[in-house]
């Protein structure tokens, strides 16, 4: 983790401007492409719920203003940034869970797997330092709505300037290609729509792949 020199930063005045508003974030709706990545995940019986956070986090880490934060004062950078994710419960509750980034798939599923153990053997909404860090993408699933817009519930009070993704319903379109719909919120001090498009489009490259 590094500290970022604000005086020599380009977008100070953005990060000034914006940092004023009461509601400094904006969100992206958009529909991704999952047809390669979910036929994959079917060929090879994984997840399709971890395979696309697995990828999503490796394309967040490709872009340098992902990994932004507002620590007092300060933006710092992270060197590297982490899964946290809703699990759901059979009773229909969740909780939030923590998945240490790693390059290795195998290694992501296994991560998981102790948090969804853990999610199965616990009550409560697992809110903890882990699931507190600064350095993680706050990710949701939302796979029984095809949504085209989505907002989250929010403490003004509370200084945040963690991204928030979220994923919807695969759906089968009539040329037989599979969308999700995918949202992404950003702290707009941190970041622009360009830098959005950036993970978006690393994202559905790695779905492809």
């Amino acid at each position: 983790m590094k500290t970022l020199d604000k005086t020599t930063w380009k977008r100070q005045e953005h990060f000034e401007f914006f940092s004023q508003c009461d509601d400094p974030f904006f969100g992206i709706n958009t529909a991704i492409h999952v047809t390669q990545a979910y036929q994959k995940c079917k060929i090879n019986n994984w997840s399709f719920f971890l395979y696309y956070h697995f990828l999503s986090t490796q394309a967040i880490n490709e872009v340098e203003e992902f990994k932004y934060r507002i620590k007092g004062d300060d933006i710092v950078i992270f060197d590297t940034i982490h899964t946290t994710t809703v699990l759901l419960r059979d009773d229909k509750t969740f909780m939030f869970s923590f998945m240490p980034f790693t390059p290795s798939f195998d290694q992501f599923v296994a991560n998981a797997q102790e948090e969804l153990a853990k999610a199965k053997n616990t009550t409560g909404i697992g809110f903890n330092e882990n699931t507190a860090r600064l350095d993680t993408i706050h990710y949701s699933a939302i796979p029984w709505i095809n949504f085209t817009g989505l907002t989250h519930a929010r403490s003004f009070g509370v200084a945040d300037s963690s991204p928030k993704i979220s994923f919807g319903k695969v759906t089968q379109e009539t040329n037989d290609e599979m969308t999700m719909p995918l949202s992404v919120f950003v702290h707009h001090g941190l970041m622009d729509a360009y830098h959005v498009s950036l993970y978006i489009d690393r994202f559905q490259e790695l779905l492809n792949s």
